[in-house]
Formats: structure tokens, sequence, C-alpha cells
């Protein structure tokens, strides 16, 4: 497995990048023998050291599994992260290797999309004026990149939701064919919303 250990705001030395190949050999390869490459970027923010974790599974199915994690010490903030991955290659481990065997042909092509990311507006800097303000002309977009909307059955969109550690996903609906979307809820709990809108 190829590692790639980048720092940001901080000069990782050759003992941290030693111990983060070690961890990842260790518990990545314990699940995924394949595994194709793994990338760790390690940065600062005063006092917190966050460490950022990509894994290609190496599957062939372009599944992708990320993780993070902020602590006060670097070896920990790396740890914690490593072991946030272990976790979810223990949970999806036999679901992901038999993915291609489960899984039928898609019945439906998977949409394109435009991801936005937009820069927020701080609060402190809305007044009454403001937000009587025409904003027909929209955020302000920082980056925008192609996307796809794929077509998932609920408990893939879960997995996946979770494996690229993100807030929520939407995808199209393997068994309906209709716009879907699930997410963290703050209680801890997954949320799945069905919309009535069809794909196609």
């Amino acid at each position: 497995m190829q590692i790639t250990v980048s720092g940001k705001h901080i000069n990782v030395g050759e003992a941290l990048r030693q111990h983060i190949e070690d961890s990842l050999q260790k518990y990545i390869k314990k699940y995924f023998e394949n595994a194709i490459y793994a990338h760790v970027t390690i940065s600062k923010e005063a006092h917190l050291f966050e460490t950022k974790i990509i894994v290609n599974d190496g599957t062939g199915h372009k599944t992708i599994i990320k993780g993070s994690a902020q602590e006060f010490d670097a070896y920990k903030s790396v740890d914690t992260a490593i072991i946030k991955i272990e976790k979810q290659l223990r949970r999806y481990k036999r679901k992901i290797s038999n993915h291609h065997h489960k899984q039928k042909v898609q019945q439906f092509d998977d949409l394109s999309a435009t991801r936005y990311i937009i820069s927020p507006v701080p609060s402190d800097f809305i007044d009454e004026e403001e937000e009587q303000m025409d904003t027909t002309s929209g955020p302000l977009i920082v980056a925008e990149k192609p996307a796809a909307v794929e077509v998932l059955s609920v408990g893939d969109a879960v997995m996946k939701m979770d494996l690229l550690d993100m807030p929520a996903l939407l995808f199209i609906n393997a068994g309906s064919n209709k716009l879907n979307l699930v997410y963290h809820r703050k209680d801890g709990n997954i949320a799945w919303l069905d919309t009535n809108i069809a794909a196609s």
C-alpha cells in the first residue's frame, strides 16, 4: 500500500511519519490486503493537531474511506483517526467485499450534478437592512466541482455516508428511482428523507 504523509503548518518528523505508516499497515492491511493507497494530512491550528486520512480500500469498487480527529497531541490525533477508520472497516468489510456479487445491474443511470462550496455569512454582519435586501444574486461561491448522485439502496447510502465521514448524502433510491437523502441527526440517529421526485 502506498502511503503519503503531508503536513500543513507543521513539519512531519521521521518518527511521526514512521508511526503513521506502521499503524496504517497494521490496521488497514488486516482488513484489506489489496488496499491501494492512503493519504494522511496533519495540520495544526492553535493548540490542536488535526489528522485527516483517506484510504482506497482496493476492492475495485472505488470505495473510499475517510477518517479525521483533533487532539492536543499529534500522535494521539493520528491514533484516534486510525481507530475511527479501523472501526468503519470492521463494520463494513464483509459488505464492501461482497458488494460486487450482491449488487445487480443498476436499472438507472447516476445523475450528474455540481457540488458548490459557498462562503457562510457570519450572523454578526447581518442587520435588519441587509435581511430585507434582495438576495437573488446568491451566496459567494468559493469552489465548485462535478459530482454524481449515485443509485444506491438505503443501506448502501448509509454505509457510504459513514465511510466518507459525511454529514449527509443525496442519492437515487435503487428500489424506487426517487431522490432520497440520509443524514446524521444531532441525537446520534440517522434520518432518511424519501421524496416523491423521480430521478428520470
